[in-house]
């Protein structure tokens, strides 16, 4: 799993996932997706389910999206953007889960725990 610390001050917070439409392992592909998105001003953080990423603009979220989705060479690519663009208010990631582990009085369970 890549895993890359999040800043904090962005508003604008998306889920990407990216994968070709294979019956192999996607995990290349996949790596190849993360990797373009190293060239854009976007800090994220890999899951088994997508890839969280933080941008400071909606634009530069696009952009880091369309990237990734074309770095995989696949014949189908299935790409899922889902985008939380809170605009009154700097909220990271982070603070997002700490405001659910507030509310629960821990930490959520992560796969490592």
């Amino acid at each position: 799993m890549i895993v890359a610390a999040l800043r904090t001050g962005m508003t604008v917070i998306a889920l990407l996932s990216v994968a070709p439409v294979i019956e192999d392992s996607m995990a290349e592909d996949i790596a190849t997706a993360i990797e373009a998105l190293d060239a854009h001003n976007v800090e994220y953080e890999t899951n088994p389910m997508g890839t969280v990423i933080e941008a400071d603009s909606t634009d530069e979220l696009f952009a880091a999206a369309q990237a990734a989705h074309d770095a995989v060479d696949a014949d189908r690519v299935s790409t899922v953007l889902k985008i939380d663009d809170k605009r009154n208010v700097d909220r990271s990631a982070d603070e997002k889960v700490e405001s659910v582990a507030n509310a629960l009085g821990r930490q959520p369970k992560s796969s490592g725990e």
